[in-house]
């Protein structure tokens, strides 16, 4: 038996790559073009690619809400976004999910601080510390300074 024989077929590898976690149809085509045979056809990929979209396995609006449903919960907007974007997901998706989440912003990052550090910084040395740790997660500058006010009312 030769290595092409037991070489996986671009949409048996498709097929992993999809049971392990959604995947946006651009992620999978940079990964199935690493792994395209010199006796597959010069469009194999794109042909695979659309026969899974077709059938529903290449969702974007799904790879969206996973990404949301995994990430949220730690990262700002600005880092959410930055990872969908990554993804190759379409304006209309991004858009979708930029209204979600600033619909959450503060709430998350009230939280993410919260568990983190669950006190109001005493100096100016801890009030810097906190704001680069909710920064560098994506949260913006008004949404941290707004945590580290400590108004629990403000959520407008």
């Amino acid at each position: 038996m030769t290595s092409d024989a037991r070489r996986p077929s671009l949409k048996g590898r498709a097929l992993r790559y999809l049971a392990a976690r959604e995947h946006s149809r651009a992620e999978l085509q940079a990964k199935l073009a690493r792994h395209v045979g010199e006796d597959d056809a010069p469009d194999a990929v794109a042909r695979v690619l659309e026969e899974l979209q077709a059938k529903g396995f290449i969702d974007e609006a799904r790879v969206a809400e996973s990404l949301l449903h995994r990430r949220a919960g730690r990262l700002g907007q600005a880092r959410v976004l930055h990872e969908l974007r990554a993804k190759g997901l379409p304006d209309g998706i991004l858009a979708d999910a930029a209204q979600q989440l600033r619909a959450t912003e503060l709430t998350r990052a009230r939280e993410v601080w919260r568990k983190k550090f669950g006190c109001l910084p005493t100096d100016a040395a801890e009030r810097s510390r906190q704001a680069r740790f909710l920064a560098a997660r994506g949260f913006g500058a008004d949404v941290v300074r707004r945590v580290l006010g400590g108004v629990p009312g403000d959520d407008g």
